[in-house]
C-alpha cells in the first residue's frame, strides 16, 4: 500500500514545488514592476518642485484656505519634490463587505500629478492580493493579482480611468500640502467661510474635489460634488476622504489618520481605514 502511494506523494510534492516555483516568479516580477514605476514617479518629482510660497497669490485664495495654510505651516513652507510613506489599517476589497488588514505605500510626486500606490491584503489563509494603481504623465495602470501570480484586476487607461487617477492625487493632497499653494497644478475656487473647490489640471484633464476645514483651518475632508460607480470592480479614488489625527512632521503639520471612502445616495462607504506609519519628504 505504502508503495503504491509513493508516486502519488511524489507527484504531489513535484506539483506542489512547480506551484511554489510559479509564485516565487511571478511575485518577484510583480515586485521587479512596482519598484521600476516607483522609480519612474521619483524621477518624474524631481523635474518639477512644489510651489513657492508666494504671499500675493495667498492673499487671493478663499479665506478656509488661507486659514489651511496657515494651520499648515507653522513656519517656514518646505521645499520638497517627492512624498514617501507607508501605511496600514482596514481595507474592503471592491464588492465585498468585509475588511482586511492591509499595509500600503507611496510614492507621490508633488509638483506634478504623478504616484505609485502598492497595498498587500491577506484573502485567505496563506493567500494574499497585491494590487496597485500607477498614474503619471496623465497615465494610469492599475492592476490586482492573487498570490502576486493570478491577475483578478487589469485596468489599462482610458479617458474616464485617467480622470479618476487625476483626482486621486488630489484626494491624497493632504498629506503633501506644499503642492496645493498658488501657483503649481492645484488651483482654488471660493464656496463658504469652511469650504472652498480644488481642481488640478493637467495636460487639458483636470478633477476636483471640495475640502472642508475647521475652524482652525485643519482640512477635516475632501468629497467629490457626484456620486461614485458602486459597481465597478475597482475603488479608484473614492469619492470622499476623512483626515484627522494631525501632527508636526518637520515643518509641516500632517494628518496621520484617514478613512477613504466610495460615496453615492448620500452615504458613505468605507473601503480604507488606516494611518499614516512613517512618512519622508524628498
Amino acid at each position: 500500500m505504502n508503495k503504491r502511494l509513493q508516486p502519488i506523494g511524489l507527484l504531489l510534492a513535484t506539483c506542489l514545488a512547480a506551484l511554489a516555483g510559479t509564485v516565487a516568479y511571478s511575485a518577484h516580477r510583480t515586485e521587479r514592476d512596482i519598484a521600476a514605476f516607483e522609480a519612474r514617479v521619483a524621477a518624474l518629482a524631481q523635474t518639477q518642485p512644489a510651489p513657492t510660497w508666494d504671499t500675493a497669490r495667498l492673499d487671493a485664495l478663499p479665506e478656509p484656505v488661507r486659514r489651511y495654510f496657515r494651520f499648515s505651516f507653522p513656519g517656514e513652507p518646505p521645499r520638497y519634490r517627492a512624498v514617501h510613506l507607508s501605511a496600514s489599517g482596514q481595507f474592503r476589497r471592491p464588492l465585498t463587505e468585509g475588511f482586511s488588514p492591509t499595509t500600503a505605500r507611496q510614492v507621490i510626486a508633488v509638483g506634478t500629478p504623478a504616484l505609485m500606490f502598492s497595498a498587500n491584503t491577506p484573502v485567505l489563509p496563506g493567500v494574499w492580493a497585491r494590487a496597485y494603481d500607477f498614474f503619471a504623465d496623465g497615465r494610469m495602470e492599475m492592476k490586482a493579482k492573487i498570490l502576486s501570480t493570478l491577475t483578478v484586476v487589469d485596468e489599462r487607461e482610458t479617458p474616464a480611468l485617467n480622470v479618476i487617477s487625476l483626482r486621486r492625487w488630489l484626494l491624497e493632497s493632504a498629506l503633501y500640502p506644499a503642492a496645493l499653494l498658488p501657483g503649481g497644478p492645484v488651483r482654488w475656487e471660493d464656496i463658504d467661510a469652511h469650504s472652498a473647490r480644488a481642481i488640478v489640471n493637467w495636460g487639458g484633464m483636470d478633477s476636483s474635489m471640495v475640502a472642508h476645514f475647521a475652524p482652525d483651518g485643519r482640512m477635516t475632508h475632501m468629497q467629490t460634488e457626484t456620486d461614485g460607480d458602486l459597481g465597478t470592480p475597482y475603488h479608484g479614488s473614492g469619492e470622499h476622504v476623512a483626515r484627522s489625527g494631525y501632527r508636526l512632521i518637520g515643518s509641516q503639520m500632517i494628518p496621520m489618520e484617514f478613512t477613504i471612502s466610495r460615496m453615492a445616495g448620500g452615504r458613505l462607504y468605507p473601503f480604507w481605514r488606516g494611518r499614516v506609519d512613517d512618512i519622508r519628504f524628498d
